[in-house]
């Protein structure tokens, strides 16, 4: 049995920088996420969530 890796986005807040909006994504919807943040310039910080 494989597990699916999931990872935390966090956007952040345009002014200070603080977490504005968590969000538990599998890989295929942060590739998703990054790309719309890229078209828009939207800050991201993207990292690995621990398997349960």
């Amino acid at each position: 049995m494989t597990k699916t890796m999931r990872f935390e986005i966090v956007r952040l807040d345009e002014t200070n920088g603080s977490a504005a909006d968590r969000q538990i994504a599998d890989a295929a919807t942060v590739r998703e996420v990054v790309q719309a943040a890229a078209r828009t310039g939207e800050r991201l910080l993207i990292r690995p969530c621990p398997t349960v």
